[in-house]
């Protein structure tokens, strides 16, 4: 009995299976030939139209079509297109997404404000195990707009202009598992979209040009991006790039989290690993802040992490490594935590790149317990591994700061500013730093202590009189 009971369990599983697959419709049956060469777009429009179970599988081949297919939810009901893995192709020959799912949500997140017909009807409409390659050039992939719960899992895109696309009123997003690779346009595109509550976790998004994961305008809270490998997402020829792209131009993108990610990339014209941009004014429409950036592993760009015009930012616990001109440069951002980071450059000695943080126009930053070497942001006549320029409220504590170049830390023309706690050392023979920590220009409520810092050709404390200085000390 115990060796009949996993085989009586097969048996059970694989007609289950076997039964479910049954129940979906094929287009084949529709007429789809499935060669790649036919246009099989009159024939997966009629399996979705017919579907009674609200399931199409699609068998292994290659599945021409040269208009989107469109899924009304409210018609059809829940929605789930579903394939042979890999060997499920479809080729969109046309511009538009190869399939665009349409509901009608009109409320919150909140299940009081569910229209009955939209919480029974249009739930969950899903993608899997489906490979969509474009073959035109504003061919996307899949576009969702007004959907409840949509899910994409197992789905290769790639070859498109946007590979997934979301656009107006959203509610509950997951994309997992997937690959999003070779985008003309973005990876993973949230167009001025109403969006509460989305899961971008454990998929690979990949050389897209125009950005692997960006958002434009909108309303966005709950945007989680978690455990993903996102790489190569630049383009030399565009004005910038970024791998993963907040651009609040209107609207506001608050509550969110980058955690445990690889994201790198290539050096190219104002690059970013991750940039976040809203407007001058922070009570002005358009605002970004309340997320924390943590855990992840961040390189290779001309600015690996870019905030600006932010608000209430935690970065912390990430390595970040190779940034040609900053490894962090936080402009006009207001209130921001960079904490425990590792920015160590050993591999990248010699080869001139910046990896310093510079903090420009900002009020509230506190830099703490972060890692520093062979770094500058800036130049020789105003730059240090960490440079302070024309900001306020500013806290560096108990950072340590090696073998930087010019100098340590450069504050200039910043109003209530701590250095305390810091190791700031050049531990190579004949180092050429000229400071541990230089003060110039106009700089009220400047106070440096309990800093241990070379003396002589090393560097020591430059700051006019006014500056605090307790209890620093010489390195041995």
């Amino acid at each position: 009995m115990r060796t009949a009971l996993p085989v009586l369990l097969t048996v059970f599983l694989v007609a289950v299976f076997f039964s479910s697959q049954a129940r979906a419709v094929n287009p084949r049956d529709f007429g789809a030939v499935g060669d790649g060469v036919a246009d099989d777009t009159e024939a997966l429009q009629r399996a979705v139209n017919e579907t009674q179970t609200g399931r199409v599988y699609f068998p292994k081949g290659i599945y021409r079509i040269t208009n989107t297919i469109i899924i009304p939810i409210k018609e059809r009901g829940p929605v789930n297109l579903d394939g042979a893995g890999g060997g499920a192709r479809v080729v969109m020959a046309g511009p538009g997404p190869a399939f665009r799912f349409i509901g009608n949500h009109t409320g919150t997140a909140a299940p009081s404000s569910f229209d009955p017909v939209v919480s029974e009807v249009e739930r969950t409409p899903c993608v899997g195990a489906i490979d969509i390659v474009g073959a035109h050039p504003e061919a996307d992939g899949i576009e969702f707009t007004g959907t409840v719960q949509p899910t994409v899992r197992g789905v290769q895109v790639r070859k498109v202009r946007h590979g997934l696309l979301f656009s107006g009123r959203n509610r509950n997003i997951i994309v997992e598992g997937s690959h999003i690779y070779n985008c003309s346009g973005i990876g993973v595109f949230f167009d001025h979209v109403n969006l509460h509550q989305a899961n971008i976790a454990d998929n690979h998004i990949s050389y897209c040009k125009a950005g692997g994961i960006r958002l434009i305008g909108g309303e966005v809270r709950d945007l989680q991006i978690t455990g993903n490998d996102i790489e190569y997402n630049y383009d030399l020829e565009a004005e910038a790039s970024a791998d993963v792209w907040i651009d609040v131009a209107d609207g506001s993108v608050e509550e969110g989290a980058i955690a445990g990610n690889t994201i790198q990339a290539r050096v190219s014209p104002n690059g970013a690993n991750i940039r976040f941009e809203a407007p001058v004014k922070p009570e002005a429409r358009g605002r970004a802040g309340l997320w924390t950036i943590s855990g992840n592993l961040i390189g290779s760009q001309a600015t690996n992490i870019h905030l600006k015009n932010t608000t209430g930012v935690a970065v912390s616990g990430n390595h970040i490594y190779t940034g040609a001109e900053n490894a962090i440069y936080l402009e006009g951002a207001r209130h921001i935590v960079v904490s425990g980071n590792s920015l160590d450059q050993d591999h990248n000695r010699g080869k001139d790149l910046a990896n310093g943080i510079r903090i420009e126009n900002c009020e509230g930053v506190l830099l703490q317990g972060n890692l520093l070497n062979d770094a500058c942001a800036g130049d020789d006549a105003r730059g240090g591994a960490v440079s302070v320029l024309n900001s306020r409220e500013t806290l560096i504590a108990a950072c340590q700061i090696f073998e930087p170049r010019h100098c340590g830390i450069f504050i200039e023309n910043s109003r209530n500013t701590s250095v305390t706690d810091c190791q700031i050392l050049d531990r190579t023979a004949g180092g050429t730093m000229r400071a541990a920590v230089e003060v110039t220009g106009t700089n009220p409520g400047v106070f440096i202590r309990d800093i241990l810092y070379h003396e002589g050709n090393k560097g020591g404390i430059v700051a006019p009189e006014g500056a605090v200085l307790q209890d620093n000390l010489r390195a041995e």
